[in-house]
């Protein structure tokens, strides 16, 4: 037999092996969804009414959408709160003043307090200064080959680990130490990944910038993807959007991915290298891509951008599964906690039309927000009988947002997770810390019969 045959057969014994697996696994992974309600098992780790099991305790962030009583769920304006202050105050005070706010939002959820000027001075400068990557991991990245820059994001945290001198401590300075090195070095790794990928798979000249200590986190992130081609707009926004993401409560389930790793008291590395994995799908921070995917083929796909009568038509077949991806969703509609609205996506609609004017795509902003206030609309009309409320979500306008900026799809999950690491890393923090810690074990029932084992020869 040839080498080329017994490839070949090796490869056709491996295929049906894999086959013969994924169907016994088929069988092996149906399950009856009403066995849920008759074991009174939380699916998703949600109640009955939608809203998530309480499963812990935090002084980090709060995110309200609703208030329960007795007589059930009323919908109310959301609210997002950082250490119990409304994240619209923060906002609204940043713009009266233009200032730049995601290191001091940075600041609030790490330590628990806002600093003074010399406190924010100094934090300020304490994170530009680590912004620079060891000349181990600058290598590294130009050697990755990966299409995916959460991936390689992931796989260069693990890598930190390496070069921590005590990555296993877990005291309160550690911790603090490890949070504000991994919030300084994400914009790097994200930047360098994306002119590396850039290069590798579109022949593009590779661009490796050096983090500026006169900049901001956010005018750093534009300086190193872009070079100087960016509007104070431009900065403004993008740092609205990471201020806005930053947190958002112990619940969301990258979040919530840190806490339980955390609650085992692994390594900061490991615990945020799992967060990532977490926001990295689709149904999570994966989530913008798949709008900003949508709102292309809209805009394709209906003649008339400001015929309500057209967008209402083609809405309801996106709904009835004829149209797009045939899901029946609208990506950027609805929110597991907010109902009225998502306070994120008004504050982020408010500069997005500043900029939209900036950057001459009225137009575009216009049928966006049409489009908005029609799949609401659309959604009440086709769910009669529900009394789920639904409004739009951050992820409506910030893909978007990224694109008026300039900012390449391949990195929007990315300046996601370089937002949410204050977050993970606040979360984690507090669930090694506080006094009350316990490792995250929750229960699984077994449905599965007991079952004598058979020889292998009876078989």
């Amino acid at each position: 037999m040839s080498y080329d045959s017994f490839s070949e057969e090796c490869a056709a014994i491996k295929e049906h092996l894999i086959y013969d697996l994924s169907d016994a696994m088929r069988e092996a992974t149906t399950m009856d969804l009403g066995l849920f309600k008759q074991y009174n098992v939380k699916r998703g780790l949600r109640n009955e009414d939608g809203t998530g099991v309480l499963v812990g305790l935090t002084r980090i962030g709060n995110v309200v959408g609703y208030q329960k009583s007795d007589a059930g769920l009323t919908p109310i304006p959301g609210k997002l709160f950082y250490r119990g202050i409304d994240v619209n105050d923060i906002v609204y005070a940043l713009l009266k003043e233009k200032r730049l706010g995601f290191e001091e939002v940075s600041y609030l959820l790490l330590s628990g307090k806002l600093p003074n000027k010399q406190q924010l001075e100094e934090f300020k400068s304490l994170i530009a200064q680590e912004m620079p990557l060891e000349k181990k991991t600058r290598l590294h990245l130009i050697d990755l080959e990966g299409s995916d820059i959460m991936n390689i994001l992931a796989r260069t945290v693990l890598e930190m680990y390496i070069y921590d001198k005590n990555p296993n401590d877990v005291s309160q300075s550690n911790l603090m130490r490890q949070s504000l090195y991994l919030l300084a070095k994400f914009p790097t790794v994200i930047s360098y990944a994306y002119h590396v990928l850039r290069h590798a798979y579109n022949g593009r000249t590779m661009h490796i910038r050096h983090p500026r200590e006169d900049l901001s986190i956010a005018e750093n992130l534009l300086f190193m993807i872009k070079g100087e081609e960016y509007t104070e707009l431009d900065a403004r926004t993008l740092d609205l959007l990471l201020l806005l993401q930053a947190d958002h409560g112990g619940g969301n389930n990258s979040t919530f991915t840190v806490r339980v790793t955390s609650s085992t008291m692994t390594d900061t590395y490991s615990s945020i290298a799992a967060g990532i994995g977490s926001l990295k799908g689709p149904l999570h921070g994966g989530a913008n891509l798949m709008v900003a995917d949508m709102l292309d083929h809209l805009k394709e796909n209906i003649k008339k951008w400001d015929d309500q009568e057209e967008i209402d038509a083609y809405l309801y077949q996106m709904l009835n599964k004829e149209v797009y991806n045939k899901t029946g969703l609208i990506y950027g509609i609805g929110h597991a906690v907010y109902t009225i609205s998502d306070p994120r996506a008004i504050l982020l609609k408010e500069l997005a039309r500043d900029l939209a004017k900036e950057k001459g795509r009225t137009e575009e902003m216009d049928f966006l927000e049409l489009v908005e206030a029609r799949s609401i609309e659309a959604f009440s009309n086709f769910k009669k009988g529900t009394k789920k409320r639904v409004s739009s979500n951050i992820d409506f306008y910030s893909g978007f947002v990224y694109d008026m900026i300039g900012i390449p799809k391949e990195i929007f999950t990315p300046l996601f997770a370089m937002a949410r690491i204050v977050g993970w890393c606040a979360h984690r923090n507090e669930e090694i810390t506080f006094a009350g810690k316990r490792i995250i074990r929750p229960g699984y029932s077994s449905i599965a019969p007991e079952k004598p084992y058979i020889e292998i020869q009876s078989r």
